[in-house]
């Protein structure tokens, strides 16, 4: 029967759709025009890398809610496929879907150490601890060829500059070398993030990121090199993962994380109708349960970008999930490591060896021309 496509579970990909971006100007909907299709074959899409040779390398933000005021992000787009990422949207600014495109069509900054080497030797540069993999995962599965992440903490190892990390991946045990001796120096922390220790859920939720289990591993490795870590229970989702709040902390805590932090579930822009069809894709029977939880979280709304709420949410349930992960923290004495981005030192930092010249500088006298100037 001809009509629009149903939606259905990707096996290995978070999002159920290739939803629009909100800036494209022409509709599309997925069409089934009767051909018989490869069901297994429609199911896969492979990923793809595309170099990108960026402009400049470090965000800055001003919010009050978020714990570092510098960002660095080797990649756009992020292979884990978490259906909750709040970096989806940003795909739209490419005129890519934050759905499907968000996971598979990826762009690696490949000059990104190259860029940092330039910023930390302005002359007016003060240095502020940067936190790598905010917006999406700098290890995700292509940094295992790529190497732009190991790259960059190179950089910053060598300027003892501080840095935070934050990963959902084991890949992250690789840069061990370069982490543990910057942490010795309090110039190094690291957060991996625990949504889930039900694999099932965790196989649709985050489809590509490390099982529950091997970030435990990760967490305990990490801690014997002598590296502080934190568990970030992000984000909480009402009746899917929220139950978990203190198996999570337990957990975390036996395999040696010393800080917990979390969020509740955000769903700004494009991310909001991914969210509620991976919802009826994968918990039909609870789907309308959750939204109404997560409105009652948001003041009716599906969602609330005010500083002061986007966090945590506001009232009652708000404050039960802030009074159990409160009381479960102390419980395990795991709230010594609050403000751990304060704590790292900056004042041993020096200017990197080598700066490469900016593009088009240099370049003239190079080829035996005279410069303008």
């Amino acid at each position: 029967m001809l009509g629009p496509r149903p939606l259905a579970a990707r096996k290995g990909r978070g999002a159920v759709s290739n939803l629009q971006g909100r800036y494209e100007v022409n509709g599309r909907e997925e069409f089934d025009d009767g051909w018989e299709r490869d069901e297994e074959g429609a199911a896969s899409i492979r990923t793809v890398v595309t170099d990108e040779v960026a402009k400049s390398i470090l965000s800055r933000n001003s919010s009050p809610d978020v714990p570092f005021n510098v960002s660095l992000n080797p990649y756009r787009g992020c292979e884990h496929g978490c259906i909750y990422c709040f970096a989806r949207p940003s795909h739209s600014y490419l005129g890519l879907s934050p759905g499907l495109d968000f996971e598979s069509r990826l762009f690696a900054k490949v000059n990104a150490a190259e860029l940092l080497r330039r910023e930390l030797a302005k002359p007016g540069y003060v240095p502020e601890h940067i936190a790598i993999g905010v917006n999406t995962d700098a290890y995700q599965p292509c940094e295992r060829e790529l190497r732009l992440t190991r790259a960059v903490l190179e950089v910053l190892k060598e300027c003892q500059h501080p840095v935070g990390l934050i990963t959902k991946s084991s890949l992250i045990e690789r840069d061990i070398d370069l982490i543990a001796p910057m942490a010795e120096k309090s110039q190094a922390c690291a957060a991996i993030t625990l949504t889930t220790l039900d694999p099932a859920i965790s196989r649709t939720l985050e489809p590509r990121a490390a099982a529950p289990a091997r970030r435990l591993r990760t967490i305990r490795t990490l801690t014997e090199a002598g590296i502080p870590v934190s568990v970030s229970v992000a984000p909480i989702i009402p009746f899917v993962t929220e139950p978990e709040i203190e198996r999570i902390l337990e957990a975390a805590h036996d395999a040696g994380a010393i800080g917990a932090h979390y969020t509740v579930l955000r769903l700004p822009w494009e991310v909001n109708p991914l969210f509620q069809e991976w919802l009826q894709a994968h918990f039909p029977d609870r789907a309308q349960r959750v939204m109404n939880r997560i409105r009652d979280l948001r003041g009716g709304k599906d969602y609330d970008s005010d500083f002061s709420k986007r966090m945590q949410g506001e009232g009652i349930w708000s404050d039960l999930i802030r009074q159990r992960f409160t009381k479960a923290v102390d419980r395990l004495g795991m709230g010594e490591f609050r403000g751990r981005f304060g704590r790292l030192d900056g004042s041993q930092f020096r200017k990197p060896l080598v700066v490469p010249p900016a593009p088009g500088k240099g370049a003239a006298r190079t080829n035996g021309q005279l410069d303008l100037f």
